[in-house]
């Protein structure tokens, strides 16, 4: 699946800027849209290290109402989370109706970061696929919208820029410690991966595979696939 992504798609900076000014007011409307008809969105950002996802939910939630969203950015449970049930830290953080939740990682560290580390055993990781499609057809049975995007970029790439952040004194501190050891797992997290999207792609929770290269293409696909979603959720509530 992923290894049929056309990873040198790019957008030239002019045509991004005007797309970008475009989609950033419409997004703004549909926020207030969705705030004021008690739409309520869940919008996952997953992918490599360094992919460039977080960079683009920090643009997206740049030019939105800041009292309409709340974002997670995900990392490992900590101690007190692991004496509950693994997804009770993301049933606590869904948003309210008519709220966007933005989770920079999310559930899915348990079958790809969890699994190919060997932080759990295949019996558990197997059984976290059921869990996570309950999960996600609850939240849409719900009214929520559920968007999921998946960043691909190639292993060169993604050693290039480890590299390069390396380098750099102001984006050295998002270098953790075992970054460069699981660039060497790229092969193990790739199958992981391919497995994850099969296994999870639903017509309530569809995934939106992220050409990730140049970043200016990757965020327009993002925005403009979170306005066209956003819109037909919104008609068939019956709003124009």
């Amino acid at each position: 699946m992923l290894e049929t992504l056309d990873l040198s798609l790019s957008l030239p900076k002019p045509e991004y800027q005007e797309r970008l000014a475009s989609v950033q007011r419409r997004l703004l409307d549909l926020q207030t849209a969705c705030w004021q008809h008690a739409v309520g969105s869940v919008l996952v950002f997953e992918g490599w290290d360094a992919d460039g996802a977080s960079g683009c939910v920090n643009l997206l939630t740049e030019r939105l109402e800041p009292r309409g969203f709340r974002l997670h950015a995900i990392q490992a449970s900590r101690t007190y989370e692991t004496h509950m049930p693994w997804l009770w830290r993301f049933w606590r953080r869904l948003p309210e109706y008519g709220q966007m939740g933005i989770f920079d990682r999310s559930w899915y560290r348990r079958v790809l970061d969890e699994r190919v580390d060997k932080e759990i055993g295949r019996r558990t990781w197997e059984k976290a696929y059921q869990d996570i499609a309950d999960f996600e057809r609850a939240l849409a049975d719900d009214g929520y919208v559920i968007r999921k995007f998946f960043f691909h970029i190639s292993k060169k790439e993604q050693k290039k820029r480890i590299e390069k952040d390396g380098e750099d004194p102001l984006g050295a501190w998002n270098l953790q410690p075992d970054l460069r050891d699981r660039h060497r797992k790229y092969e193990e997290y790739l199958a992981a991966a391919e497995e994850m999207l099969a296994r999870t792609d639903s017509e309530w929770a569809p995934w939106t595979l992220v050409e990730a290269t140049d970043r200016r293409w990757a965020r327009i696909k993002v925005f403009e696939k979170i306005a066209a979603s956003l819109e037909a959720a919104l008609r068939a509530r019956g709003v124009d």
